[in-house]
């Protein structure tokens, strides 16, 4: 099967898509909630510098960007420490990710499918009631038949192959008088 998406009245659908990106976002912190503490420590930090440097205290300005550097190497920990910690969980969220992909990739396929076969079967049987409508006017014409002259037209077809043969004929006599 080709994995080239295929073009449906059903990819607007959104209930393919389990996770939006707030459920993701909160998810994610629920997994690693010290990350954004030390993010929020490292605001802290130059928050207080920034006010310290403004009033001109240099001993707070210096504590302040030591407690910046601590937060960032906490912050950095966190990310170190939490990726060893959650490698199973995401090997494990990827698997699912892999499993939950294909199959809604499998019902748009079979969605795609039996709209196919709607069409298809739409589409069988107009066909079915165009022969049907024309048996029924073969009949009615061939009832008909006997009170009809050479010169009756039964389609438009004939009715142009009767005026092409008068036209040509026609054009050929006034080829052949000259």
């Amino acid at each position: 099967m080709s994995n080239a998406p295929l073009p449906s009245s059903f990819d607007g659908n959104y209930d393919f898509y389990e996770e939006n990106r707030w459920q993701k976002f909160t998810r994610r912190l629920k997994e690693e909630p010290l990350i954004p503490l030390g993010c929020a420590l490292t605001c802290w930090a130059l928050l207080g510098a920034t006010k310290s440097i403004r009033r001109g205290d240099h001993e707070t300005t210096n504590r302040m960007f030591r407690a910046r550097i601590y937060a960032q190497g906490f912050t950095l920990l966190c990310l170190v420490a939490g990726s060893y910690y959650y490698a199973e969980d995401r090997d494990k969220r990827k698997v699912f990710d892999g499993v939950k992909a294909e199959q809604r990739a499998k019902e748009k396929n079979e969605k795609w499918i039996r709209e196919l076969e709607a069409r298809d079967r739409e589409d069988r049987e107009e066909r079915e009631l165009r022969i049907r409508r024309l048996e029924g006017r073969m009949k009615s014409a061939e009832k008909g038949k006997a009170d009809t002259s050479l010169n009756s037209v039964r389609s438009v077809l004939e009715r142009s192959e009767v005026r092409r043969k008068g036209v040509v004929l026609a054009a050929v006599m006034d080829l052949v008088r000259r």
